[in-house]
């Protein structure tokens, strides 16, 4: 089973330097990174910044389109208005059949603000204690939804590369 991971972090570089961490746990075989993508988010900008980890991915990647998708429906729709919030969120329900609900979406957009950065995550094989352990004294706050294998191939199936 994967799981689709949100970690946020109270400054708008705490998530990049996660991916070192991230990095080492991979290469220590502690966690197996599917898919990562970096939110930074300055103070002063209308929008966050949004950046796919293409070091961390490999085969089984969600890939561009995935987090063009969420990252629109989680900051950029709710700039553009009723009109086009209502086509996108018509859209967004085709996300809680594959594990990603409006409650999730919900924090997501609460938590996640000018100021702050956030590393999202898709993994498995994770060795839990051992990846605390590396986050270990770094002020994040982990929000987290366990997708089914059903869940990650309809993700996998809806926004695969053409």
């Amino acid at each position: 089973m994967a799981t689709l991971s949100v970690w946020k972090f109270n400054d708008a570089d705490g998530a990049s330097g996660a991916e070192q961490v991230l990095l080492d746990l991979q290469s220590k075989e502690l966690i197996r990174v599917r898919d990562a993508a970096v939110v930074s988010w300055a103070q002063d900008a209308k929008k966050p910044k949004t950046r796919q980890l293409h070091n961390l991915t490999g085969a089984g990647a969600l890939g561009g389109s995935f987090w063009g998708f969420l990252f629109g429906i989680l900051f950029f729709v709710p700039l553009l208005g009723v009109a086009i919030g209502a086509a996108v969120g018509a859209l967004s329900g085709s996300l809680a059949d594959v594990g990603i609900d409006d409650s999730f979406i919900k924090r997501i957009r609460e938590k996640v603000t000018p100021g702050t950065s956030a590393l999202f995550l898709l993994s498995s094989d994770a060795v839990p204690d051992r990846v605390a352990e590396a986050f270990r004294g770094v002020q994040a706050e982990l929000l987290e939804t366990n997708l089914s294998r059903e869940d990650e191939n309809a993700l996998r199936a809806a926004f695969a590369p053409e």
